[in-house]
């Protein structure tokens, strides 16, 4: 039992169960249905703004986290949480990595719900990328006070991969980059507000040698 505990605990185990929760509901969706029909995603859990705003199911704000539009959609996002987000997990611990991807993600949602309020612009919308971008998010602060590295991860390479996505978001259609400017600026509030660097160990007594 300690010896699975501590498997357990070297593990990115939060991360690892996100990616999994992703894959098997877009795999049980895609063998039921066609992910890339907007009506079937809308009618099993995706962000669609009128049913929110008329029939009050502001669920979907949180469902639509773990949907994605064909298997494209899904390998693009699991492959950055699979790098980024055990980082993150082992920076933060696990309860604090679950709640900057949960959080920030639903934060994406909100960003998303506002635009589309004020803008008229209603889509079916779904996909990680939110959470995801949360994670960068919390990842850009902890990499900043950690003196522009983590790990592998240097904060010149970081903020360059953020600003190519978003980059790409706003210059590309059928992609809601509103989310990703919600989880970016939801994950950077949630790391300032739960990070907490390592301190080093006290040195002790000495001895002459």
């Amino acid at each position: 039992m300690q010896e699975l505990r501590k498997f357990i605990e070297s593990r990115s185990i939060m991360n690892l169960l996100m990616v999994a929760v992703n894959i098997i509901v877009f795999f049980i969706l895609d063998f039921s249905g066609n992910t890339l029909d907007a009506q079937y995603m809308a009618e099993h859990g995706a962000f669609y703004l009128p049913y929110v705003l008329e029939y009050g199911e502001y669920y979907r704000l949180f469902t639509c986290m773990f949907l994605h539009f064909g298997i494209n959609h899904l390998f693009n996002n699991m492959l950055v949480l699979v790098f980024l987000g055990e980082t993150l997990e082992r920076a933060v611990g696990k309860v604090r990595y679950l709640i900057i991807y949960l959080i920030g993600g639903l934060g994406g949602g909100l960003f998303s719900f506002y635009h589309e309020y004020h803008t008229g612009k209603i889509a079916v919308s779904a996909g990680a990328s939110g959470a995801v971008f949360a994670v960068i998010g919390a990842l850009i602060f902890i990499v900043a006070i950690n003196k522009g590295q983590l790990e592998n991860i240097s904060g010149g390479r970081l903020l360059l991969m953020a600003g190519l996505s978003l980059f790409q978001g706003f210059t590309s259609t059928g992609v809601d980059n509103w989310a990703h400017v919600g989880g970016i600026v939801s994950g950077f509030i949630l790391a300032v507000l739960l990070y907490r660097r390592k301190q080093k160990r006290e040195v002790g007594s000495f001895i002459e040698f």
